[in-house]
């Protein structure tokens, strides 16, 4: 069989995560099962609401809500590094358990960089994970040991955005 990728999806653009759910559904497409799962986010995007009644996708979000890093006290960053870290344990150990042919995890270059998550079980994990899965990385900013570890880096740049103008997200679109 062949080896499967480290893909990141990387910039300050619209589209990461996008990109990301459409390879998820591309996947399910083909009938692979993927495990799907969303750091520092609160678990309600819209595109979860299909994806996960799609039988091939599991999708994984943390139970609690931490708000951003910036406005965490050290305790709320303590408890939601423990929670996230959790989270990263549960689908990496349910991917490999299942066979899972893709794991998405959305948002983990961001936990990842702000020390949410455990840097070395991360990093084992990627280093040792099954050759047949592959697993998709997004967020901004990647840290080169991330860099070199992938075999895809798309970095997706703005050169304009609507938030730019005052234009808040907006359902189906950005939420």
């Amino acid at each position: 069989m062949k080896q499967a990728c480290i893909h990141i999806y990387c910039g300050d653009g619209k589209g990461k995560s996008t990109a990301a759910m459409g390879l998820a559904v591309r996947a399910a497409g083909s009938n692979q099962k993927v495990v799907l799962t969303q750091f520092l986010k609160d678990g309600t995007s819209s595109e979860l609401n299909i994806l996960r009644n799609i039988p091939q996708i599991k999708v994984f979000t943390c139970e609690e809500k931490f708000g951003f890093i910036w406005n965490m006290t050290e305790e709320q960053k303590a408890g939601a590094q423990k929670a996230f870290t959790d989270l990263f344990e549960k689908v990496t150990q349910t991917a490999v358990r299942e066979h899972a042919f893709l794991l998405v995890m959305d948002e983990f270059i961001a936990a990842y960089g702000h020390g949410m998550i455990d840097r070395e079980k991360a990093l084992k994990f990627l280093r040792e994970k099954p050759e047949t899965l592959e697993v998709v990385l997004t967020g901004r900013d990647p840290e080169p040991e991330l860099l070199e570890l992938a075999d895809y880096v798309s970095e997706i740049q703005k050169k304009k955005h609507p938030f730019d103008r005052g234009l808040s997200a907006r359902k189906g679109i950005e939420l």
